[in-house]
């Protein structure tokens, strides 16, 4: 399969989707997204937080057996590969892949020093999450993402259709419209496993070393790099 898609018709593209169906749009980029890219062509990068359980209780619908890949720095909660395990179970057919780095934790600190997060985080992000993601869209010519506007300001400019010099590929946003309570009725309406960290103030969840539960009133990106002017890992900023 060839994809149709160029930078020059991805706006009309984004446009052909209507956002008053039950899905805000998601469902119909979705089914867009896997007709138009060859199983080979296309992955989703998935973080198995909220957004993420809605977002392959779609795919599902779509492509059952759709490549979802989850970038395992060897630093998440425990909670976080416990809801890997119950997505899996739920969905058998989809194909889960744990992208390691090719540095473990001891060969990183012995060549970047100990608790590199703490002293550099960027450089740690980068090492575990942003060269593992190269790694895998190598042969990519798409990246689905859980990316919403209402996330944080750094994402409110967010497309469904986003051209991504990094990774050198179309990173597809099918979820840019949900809020934050629509995720979580949609979560609760089809009863779907979820990371526990979620009902101890933990919106957005990461690697435990830089992940924080958030005030009453913070918005979700707030516990990451907690007292940092860090925001990203490096996945989502040029």
């Amino acid at each position: 399969m060839t994809s149709s898609v160029t930078y020059e018709n991805w706006n009309q593209i984004s446009d052909s989707f209507s956002i008053e169906d039950e899905s805000k749009g998601a469902l119909g980029v979705l089914k867009w997204a896997y007709n138009n890219y060859s199983e080979e062509k296309i992955v989703y990068a998935s973080s198995f937080g909220a957004e993420a359980i809605v977002l392959i209780d779609l795919i599902h619908q779509v492509k059952p057996d759709a490549h979802i890949v989850f970038l395992d720095t060897g630093l998440h909660f425990l909670e976080t590969y416990d809801v890997i395990d119950k997505i899996q179970a739920r969905f058998p057919t989809l194909k889960i892949e744990k992208k390691q780095p090719a540095l473990t934790l001891d060969e990183q600190s012995a060549q970047y020093g100990s608790a590199l997060w703490k002293r550099d985080p960027n450089q740690c992000c980068q090492i575990r999450k942003v060269i593992p993601l190269r790694e895998t869209l190598t042969q990519k010519e798409a990246w689905i993402s859980g990316l919403r506007r209402e996330q944080s300001p750094t994402r409110q400019n967010t497309q469904i259709l986003n051209k991504d010099d990094k990774f050198e590929n179309i990173k597809i946003c099918p979820l840019i419209h949900w809020t934050w309570d629509e995720v979580w009725s949609y979560i609760r309406e089809k009863d779907l496993p979820y990371n526990e960290l979620h009902d101890r103030n933990y919106p957005s969840i990461g690697c435990f070393p830089c992940t924080q539960p958030v005030s009453a009133n913070g918005d979700s990106r707030e516990g990451r790099w907690s007292g940092s002017s860090k925001t990203e890992c490096g996945l989502h900023s040029s």
